[in-house]
């Protein structure tokens, strides 16, 4: 039996039960006896708990005061039951940034050449082709494109879209690039005429598109009659429909 247990049965010993008529100076008195015992059990058993460490030094073994229960271990933050803990607030934005800044649109594209009328007409402006100036400096051989667009009766012109091609030649024989309209009609800009261009001695152009065939109306560039514009009326082929098949055919109807 150590010491610890040696005070703790003296402890109980001490304590007896009162009787049935209580004495109140009695219990207070023996309040204050049980008070002083205590602490000196407390103090006792520091002692011990120091000599025992002490102890066990040599042992490589280190005793630990547990936390009390209301308390969190050091160095830890324990969060309610339920909650998480408090996330601190997000610090300010760095300095000197500034929002980015939107790209400016390309500026009006001038013709080259003549203004193709399509003789389709919205309101009081006209559906117009016309080539235009491309810059492409990793592709040399595309310095051309084809713009739809629009014409007031002042001779105004509104860039719709423009098609061009990204590799080879903007001359090579055949089709270039097609253009559809992907858009959703709106107030601001009516629905683009699938259109293109053909290289080479064209006289007729037919598309195809749920089993039928369907005639693009054609017109030469005045800088390169070789290079001829085409487009497809919106009553034939609806803006945005993809042609199945397209073919080009000579004045003699052989297929180029």
């Amino acid at each position: 039996m150590n010491e610890l247990e040696q005070l703790r049965r003296a402890m109980r010993a001490t304590e007896g039960p009162y009787h049935d008529d209580l004495d109140l100076t009695a219990i207070m008195r023996d309040g204050r006896r049980l008070r002083r015992r205590r602490r000196f059990v407390g103090a006792g058993a520091t002692a011990l708990v120091t000599v025992l460490v002490a102890g066990g030094v040599g042992l490589g073994v280190r005793w630990v005061r547990p936390p009390a229960p209301d308390r969190p271990p050091v160095g830890g933050v324990v969060a309610p039951t339920g909650a998480s803990p408090a996330t601190p607030p997000p610090g300010p934005a760095p300095t000197g940034a500034s929002p980015a800044t939107p790209p400016e649109s390309d500026p009006q594209r001038r013709p080259v050449g003549d203004v193709v009328e399509a003789g389709i007409w919205y309101g009081v402006d006209q559906r117009v082709y016309y080539v235009v100036a491309i810059d492409l400096p990793k592709v040399p051989g595309v310095r051309i494109g084809l713009m739809a667009g629009r014409r007031t009766p002042a001779g105004d012109l509104t860039d719709d879209i423009v098609v061009n091609d990204v590799r080879g030649s903007d001359r090579r024989p055949g089709f270039h690039e097609i253009g559809y309209d992907d858009a959703t009609p709106s107030a601001a800009r009516p629905p683009v005429p699938t259109f293109g261009y053909f290289v080479g001695p064209v006289t007729r152009i037919v598309g195809t598109v749920d089993g039928r065939q369907v005639d693009a109306r054609l017109a030469p560039w005045s800088t390169d009659p070789e290079l001829v514009i085409f487009w497809f009326d919106p009553a034939d082929l609806a803006p945005g429909v993809r042609l199945d098949g397209i073919v080009a055919r000579d004045r003699t109807g052989r297929l180029l």
